[in-house]
């Protein structure tokens, strides 16, 4: 999803990106990685790709988000330095901050507490992405950046419906809701936590825009050791606010039920964008047209998605 607005956005800049998909290359493949690398030595490198997923993904496949998200991030930042790539941009995540937190959460908030359980292997997997990025800047000179994004959603999405997000997961709950006349909907957890949803066009306008700093405004708002940057829309919805919202976008009638005895992972998760709206970016999608725009294309794709 992310990987094809970051695409899309640079096609509309006249700008026609390598890019590979999982097929052709696996980013878990040390080998394949540096032939790769070794033979395009591309001028710089976006890394988007990742394994993602909703909190029954991470509680169900923990040891596959720690190790193939580790395995990507060393093998693509390792080897874009020996191949003599001196810009890259990583892309990280809003759940490598502790899970009680000040909110908004600020740059400054990481590695200040522990993890929220249920995501922490991934977590600590980005941290580690982050890290990376840094100490090759330290020892090597070179200009790696990250951005930590906030939950994104949009064309593209997964639509799974255990192991998708929250709103995709919602999308399609309330859709196939309608399609059988169902009475009511069941969602997880209490539909109290607050989360921060992001377009993913937003993101990809935003990942440019870092990418496209000149280093010295990139290194005057950041730190060496303490260098990423948060990327969110700047507001929240409850988890019940945000069901109501897709209920209407998708013509759901019926009652919507909190299933309590499914977890609600952190309380609440919105970023600190402070230090990204000084450099000059802010979103402009609003939650609502996203959502509907979302909508839109999950209709128009689904039964190429329901064929897979």
């Amino acid at each position: 999803m992310v990987g094809s607005a970051i695409v899309r956005s640079l096609e509309a800049r006249g700008v026609t990106p390598l890019t590979r998909t999982h097929a052709e290359l696996d980013l878990t493949d040390q080998l394949a990685v540096r032939d790769f690398l070794q033979t395009h030595r591309p001028n710089m490198i976006i890394l988007a790709a990742a394994k993602v997923g909703g909190i029954h993904a991470n509680n169900v496949y923990p040891a596959d988000f720690i190790y193939e998200n580790l395995m990507m991030e060393c093998n693509v930042i390792h080897q874009a330095f020996r191949a003599g790539v001196r810009r890259l941009l990583f892309l990280g995540s809003s759940c490598i901050y502790p899970r009680a937190v000040a909110q908004p959460m600020a740059e400054e908030a990481l590695l200040t507490g522990v993890l929220e359980p249920t995501n922490e292997p991934y977590a600590v997997a980005k941290i580690a992405g982050i890290k990376m990025c840094e100490s090759y800047n330290r020892q090597y000179g070179t200009d790696y950046r990250s951005v930590m994004p906030t939950n994104l959603y949009g064309p593209g999405d997964n639509f799974h419906l255990e192991n998708s997000h929250v709103l995709p997961g919602l999308i399609y709950r309330f859709h196939e809701a309608v399609k059988v006349g169902a009475q009511s909907v069941r969602v997880w957890g209490t539909g109290t936590p607050r989360r921060e949803f992001l377009h993913v066009d937003d993101m990809a306008e935003a990942a440019l825009f870092v990418m496209d700093l000149n280093l010295h405004a990139y290194q005057s708002h950041t730190q060496p050791m303490l260098s990423h940057i948060n990327v969110g829309s700047g507001g929240d919805i409850t988890i019940a606010e945000l069901a109501a919202l897709v209920a209407e976008v998708t013509g759901f009638k019926g009652r919507i039920e909190f299933d309590t005895s499914k977890p609600d992972g952190t309380p609440r998760k919105l970023l600190d964008v402070t230090r990204l709206e000084s450099m000059g970016w802010q979103a402009s999608i609003s939650l609502r047209d996203g959502i509907e725009q979302t909508y839109r294309w999950f209709l128009a794709n689904e039964q190429s998605m329901r064929a897979i």
